[in-house]
């Protein structure tokens, strides 16, 4: 009897912990299937604790050799946004938190380091998706390769010769009603080969 009791409370707890990974496995699906590209901020300040957690997320990201050529600055400072924010990216000065993605373009050798995008990007789709979680909005905006949106970063920024900016992320709680867009494309898909 005592055999078949303990193996029911073993039962019992195998369905719920498999339960709870259900839970947290659906829940992830959701917020990536919920992030959307948010371009309009109320005024709400984005907290200290939310900025670091979202850094802390993106820097969690894969890295090529494990280099973590990322870099990030914060920039809350208005002049400074509003230096950033040019033709295509108004958005960025009304932002009340703006978190500009670089890369640093050499390693540790002080040769290049091929990786560096792989980096950036892998880090920023982690901070976009730790925006969502928060009940944030934010939208990648690029940077590089195009000179005319780097160099006025480079420059508001006051980068080093070995830092690149890869894209500019405005943060804000979202101002309108953004729905995600369904960018499922079976025939995009190949098995096997093409």
């Amino acid at each position: 009897m005592k055999l078949i009791k303990t193996t029911l409370i073993a039962l019992m707890a195998m369905t719920s912990l498999n339960g709870i990974a259900q839970d947290r496995s659906q829940a992830v699906l959701d917020n990536i299937f919920s992030r959307k590209s948010v371009r309009s901020y109320t005024d709400q300040p984005v907290s200290p604790q939310q900025v670091e957690t979202i850094l802390k997320a993106a820097m969690a990201a894969p890295s090529g050799m494990n280099a973590q050529a990322w870099r990030f600055v914060v920039v809350r400072e208005q002049a400074t946004k509003e230096k950033l924010a040019t033709g295509f990216n108004k958005m960025i000065a009304q932002a009340p938190v703006v978190i500009v993605v670089c890369g640093k373009i050499t390693n540790k050798q002080g040769g290049p380091n091929n990786n560096w995008t792989a980096d950036c990007a892998a880090a920023t789709e982690n901070l976009l998706l730790t925006v969502e979680a928060l009940g944030l909005g934010a939208v990648w905006t690029a940077c590089y390769p195009y000179d005319d949106r780097m160099n006025p970063a480079i420059e508001a920024l006051g980068l080093p010769d070995d830092v690149k900016p890869y894209c500019i992320v405005p943060i804000g709680y979202p101002a309108g009603n953004d729905k995600p867009k369904d960018k499922w494309k079976p025939e995009n898909i190949h098995y096997d080969k093409w």
